[in-house]
């Protein structure tokens, strides 16, 4: 039984830790006149907002956007207490987690956390700051949260108005502007079972100067998440994996404690006449504890090695990051500039190195006993399988830092009637990885060929004829057997290397209303834009440039590209009658890549606004993406992974890596919906919008077990990524970047909020209430490579590419008043099939519910509040790798506090 009582003490000291600190660091403050900035009008959901949203690039008042935009406000982003705006996006029904610390722990995308709409992959959600790229876009943990106004996101096509990447939408984060005060806060979080344990601090500052003609504001953190280190502290998500079972009416299955069949702690012979023999700390023999089955290179139970259990079940990581910004008003126009700085950094555990090993039958190390035994079968060598945790885990640590400037100007003339904006930006993110305890490839092998010298002592074969060589020879038969002259030799190296990203962008607009109609204003928007984009790299360690490790070595990634853009926009109002306000909107851009030369994008929409509470909006759009820096010159990444064939499963080591020679990706977007916003209920809206997505020559770096699938099915270019061993059993998948035929995707959006003062009920209720409902269903993901079509909607198996449920929901009730506020969401995630393209036994995944609870309160220049996530501790579903739909942490416990002047 878990302890809870210590676990919640745990978190209670924690929190009043936390709050005792941010009081503290108040104090010197707490005597100076300040003015409190009062907390904004909820944007998200509100049918009367005159904000202006990034579904276009006109910013008329009133207009009506034809392509569905999402508001994520004030309510949402403190839903959970979670930490980072990724992961606030991430709880919404168009997102999928592709890329988090949870859900991308097994290789090196150094904890980023980057959005993904539609499941269409990271590449194809455009995110952007204040309307503008930014190289923080791949890392949403490098914003400071506290200054976040709100979130727009555009859920369908928006390449016309922002360029490429945009095929799955936007989302441009919004920030705060005109803050003013000081706010100083700080919390703490723990799960139920007293892991997990993560805390920060932040802090936000603004204030106006000069007569209020200028503004300054400025914003930091910084947190430490410890991580999740042990998979097994978790059902289902430890050694679990797809299984081959001997007999039974299924090619497969789910199962938990599968374990390598091929290597041991010790040492496992694994051909010849000893086969099934593992080494004893002495050198001796005995019979390897083999599981209760056994496919291809996988077993259930035994002594094996989980490879699943290696690594961390969330990485660990700090952060820092900062923004500031100023600006200054001359005229009618507003002169600005802004800086940020993040970094974050960690450094774990990163798999044991493992592998089979061919040790000659004279080694010295074999006792006259194992030598005579091979002498008397005729057998000249032996195979032995060897997990090396004994020796240390390889770890692997970063440090990925982001600096960025920007300046640019907004303004108006004509009395307002025209307006302008211009900037130009430039950021750069270095991001420094290293492996440690590496083993170099040339030295295992010299160390492994030991011999004995004319004295009689064990010596490398290369001393015999280098006497001056730095060669030990390795005993890697029994644990801990080796000495550390050879342990230094072959292991303790490092793998290391420096990428560094750089972003040059520039553009301006102009937006006016040059002449009206009939029924109304004629709005414009025209611009130009230009990015260059660059990565290179630096500290690449000799023996990665060699390729000179066993495993994991850096490449160099070297390239860039540069795009010049112009872009259109025009809304055109045809009808403005009380029963029927009817706009047209239409948008093109021209963009020219230095890579793949010039193309177009474009949309046409319509939107009509009937007796002021329907709305009706129809857009088509043409969509393109170029690929990117990491998609064209990446270097080359590693993971494990499973895959099943012909009945067997086995462990691979899989390697990603960029494709040059890939060709840009084209999309069609038809979006169709209607907003309900009745005028005799106050505060109701309703939306419902159809989306339908059609992706030629799509980029995209396929599964592990998609090649496989792929391969047996027909793709012969697929089988070419196929690396097997002399009996054809797959050892190595290259999942590099390339260009699918056709990829589809349609589903259903619907979004709905009622607001309402509570004294509408009755007239000594105080407070409001807020109902807020999301759901997104998916009927079809149609992927084709070129030989095959499969739908993998409702296939929501942790190893499948572009798996998405069929369903995904979530409801929220808010309750708030001047000094209290209440949440309470409930997440629905699908269920579905593991992968429909298997037989696989226990195939069907039931759905997941959860529930999470927040509360605070305010009591004068003070807010404390506290929060539980997946109160009732919903285990995820079996996983071989790690869910991206499924909560993976269970119960997790937050609680904070911040002072305001």
């Amino acid at each position: 039984m878990r302890d809870n009582s210590r676990k919640f003490r745990q978190l209670l000291t924690g929190g009043t830790a936390v709050l005792g600190v941010t009081i503290a660091l108040a104090q010197p403050v707490m005597a100076q006149e300040s003015v409190q900035n009062s907390a904004p009008a909820d944007e998200a959901g509100d049918a009367g907002s005159a904000i202006v949203v990034t579904g276009s690039r006109i910013d008329r008042k009133g207009f009506d956007a034809p392509t569905p935009t999402t508001v994520v406000g004030e309510t949402e982003l403190r839903l959970g207490a979670r930490p980072s705006i990724a992961q606030v996006l991430n709880d919404l029904p168009q997102f999928r987690a592709t890329q988090t610390p949870a859900s991308t722990v097994a290789n090196t995308n150094s904890s980023a956390s980057a959005m993904d709409l539609r499941g269409l992959g990271v590449t194809r959600t455009l995110t952007l700051l204040n309307n503008r790229r930014f190289t923080g876009a791949a890392d949403l943990n490098t914003i400071p949260q506290g200054l976040v106004k709100r979130v727009d996101v555009v859920t369908g096509g928006a390449s016309a108005a922002w360029g490429s990447g945009a095929i799955g939408g936007v989302v441009n984060i919004i920030l705060d502007d005109e803050l003013e005060g000081l706010t100083i806060g700080a919390q703490n979080g723990i799960s139920s079972r007293g892991d997990g344990y993560r805390y920060s601090f932040d802090g936000t500052f603004g204030t106006r100067f000069a007569g209020g003609r200028g503004h300054f504001m400025i914003g930091a953190e910084y947190q430490n998440d410890e991580g999740i280190l042990d998979r097994n502290s978790r059902k289902n998500v430890g050694s679990s994996n797809l299984f081959s079972p001997v007999g039974g009416d299924h090619a497969y299955i789910l199962v938990r404690d599968v374990n390598a069949s091929n290597t041991s702690l010790g040492g496992l012979i694994t051909s010849g006449t000893l086969k099934g023999q593992t080494f004893n700390a002495d050198g001796t023999l005995r019979a390897f504890q083999y599981g209760s089955q056994i496919s291809g290179t996988t077993m259930v139970g035994g002594e094996g090695v989980a490879t699943n259990d290696e690594y961390a079940l969330t990485n660990p990581y700090q952060r820092v990051n900062s923004y500031a910004r100023a600006s200054f008003e001359v005229g009618d126009a507003t002169f600005w500039a802004d800086g940020s700085y993040s970094r974050i950094w960690a450094s774990y555990p990163f798999y044991a190195e493992s592998g089979t090993y061919t040790l000659s039958a004279a080694n010295p190390y074999l006792s006259d006993t194992i030598r005579s035994q091979l002498a008397a079968a005729g057998e000249t060598s032996i195979k032995v399988g060897r997990v090396f945790e004994d020796y240390g885990y390889r770890t692997f640590d970063y440090y990925r830092q982001n600096v960025e400037g920007a300046i640019g100007v907004d303004g108006s003339f004509a009395d307002g009637k025209w307006r302008y904006s211009a900037y130009y930006s430039h950021g750069e993110m270095r991001n420094m990885q290293s492996y440690h305890n590496q083993i170099t490839g040339t030295n295992l092998t010299n160390a492994l060929d030991a011999v004995t010298d004319s004295s009689g002592n064990i010596v490398c074969r290369v001393a015999l004829t280098d006497p001056d060589t730095d060669c030990a020879p390795l005993n890697i038969l029994g644990t801990g057997t080796a000495s550390q002259a050879a342990i230094d030799y072959v292991f303790g190296n490092t793998a290391r290397a420096v990428y560094t990203t750089k972003l040059d962008s520039m553009g301006g607009s102009l937006r006016g209303d040059p002449f009206s109609t009939w029924a109304g204003p004629v709005s414009i928007a025209v611009g130009a834009e230009a990015r260059w984009e660059e990565q290179v790299t630096s500290g690449l360690d000799a023996v990665s440039a060699a390729k000179g490790f066993s495993r994991f070595n850096f490449s160099p990634l070297n390239g860039g590209f540069n795009v010049q853009e112009f872009f259109g926009e025009v809304a055109v109002p045809l009808l403005d009658q009380p029963f029927s306000k009817l706009d047209v909107n239409g948008a093109a851009r021209y963009s020219h890549y230095s890579t793949s030369g010039g193309i177009w994008s474009w949309k046409l929409g319509l939107t009509d606004r009937i007796f002021n509470n329907l709305l009706l909006r129809v857009s088509r759009s043409r969509d393109i993406r170029s690929g990117s820096l990491s998609e064209l010159f990446t270097t080359t990444t590693t993971s494990f992974s499973t895959v099943a064939e012909n009945g067997n499963t086995y462990s691979v080591t899989r390697y990603g890596g960029g494709n040059a020679g890939l060709k840009p990706e084209i999309g069609s977007t038809l979006t169709l919906g209607a907003v309900f916003t009745p005028s005799f209920l106050p505060g109701f809206n309703l939306s419902v919008d159809y989306y339908n997505i059609k992706l030629r020559d799509a980029i995209t770096s396929l599964g592990a077990q998609d090649i496989v699938s792929g391969c047996d099915n027909g793709n012969t270019s697929l089988c070419s990524q196929i690396v097997r061993d002399s009996s054809g059993a797959p050892t190595t998948i290259y999942t590099t970047y390339i260009n699918l035929a056709e990829y589809k995707t349609k589903g259903i959006d619907i979004e709905g909020t009622y607001q309402f003062p509570l004294s509408t009920i009755a007239a000594n209720l105080g407070g409001n209430l807020r109902l807020r409902g999301l759901a997104t269903y998916v009927p079809k993901v149609l992927i084709n490579d070129g030989t095959t079509t499969v739908d993998r909607a409702g296939d929501v198996g942790d190893n499948v590419s572009f798996g998405t449920p069929h369903w995904r929901a979530s409801g929220i009730v808010t309750y708030t008043s001047d000094t209290f506020s209440l949440d309470t969401r409930v997440r629905y995630v699908g269920g579905g099939k593991f992968n429909h393209a298997l037989d696989i036994a226990n195939n069907d995944i039931s759905a997941r519910v959860y529930v999470d609870l927040g509360a605070q309160v305010n009591i004068d220049k003070f807010t404390i509040f506290a929060n539980v996530n997946n109160l009732f501790d919903r285990d995820p579903p079996l996983t071989t790798y790690g869910a991206i739909h499924y909560d993976t942490i269970g119960r997790y416990f937050t609680m904070g506090a911040k002072v305001r002047f």
